[in-house]
């Protein structure tokens, strides 16, 4: 991990200044920086075959996209980040416990 850097698991890096969600954009597959501040809630979810474990890339629903992972079928829960857009990011961390505890962290100060 490099200086600064909370959580890395090769999908998303949480550091000191945000959360950076790898592989997010399509079709380029660039890195999307989403700052603390931003976060206005973070929702932790089980996830089903219906409801983005079968999705490596994209959305199966009109309201979260979720960045590239083809480790996304081995995992059964998501977390949403609600940044006051219809479209909320959805990611699905290696540990999702450590990741919500790092963000509210962040967020509180």
């Amino acid at each position: 991990m490099t200086s600064g850097t909370l959580y890395d698991d090769g999908h998303v890096r949480l550091d000191d200044q945000g959360i950076t969600l790898r592989h997010y954009y399509f079709p380029f597959a660039t890195s999307k920086h989403i700052p603390y501040a931003q976060i206005r809630r973070i929702e932790l979810r089980p996830m089903g075959w219906l409801s983005g474990k079968g999705r490596l890339w994209g959305t199966s629903s009109p309201f979260y996209w979720m960045p590239l992972e083809v480790t996304r079928t081995r995992k059964s829960r998501m977390i949403i980040l609600d940044l006051g857009r219809r479209v909320k990011p959805a990611f699905t961390p290696d540990d999702p416990d450590k990741v919500i505890r790092f963000i509210q962290k962040q967020r509180t100060g």
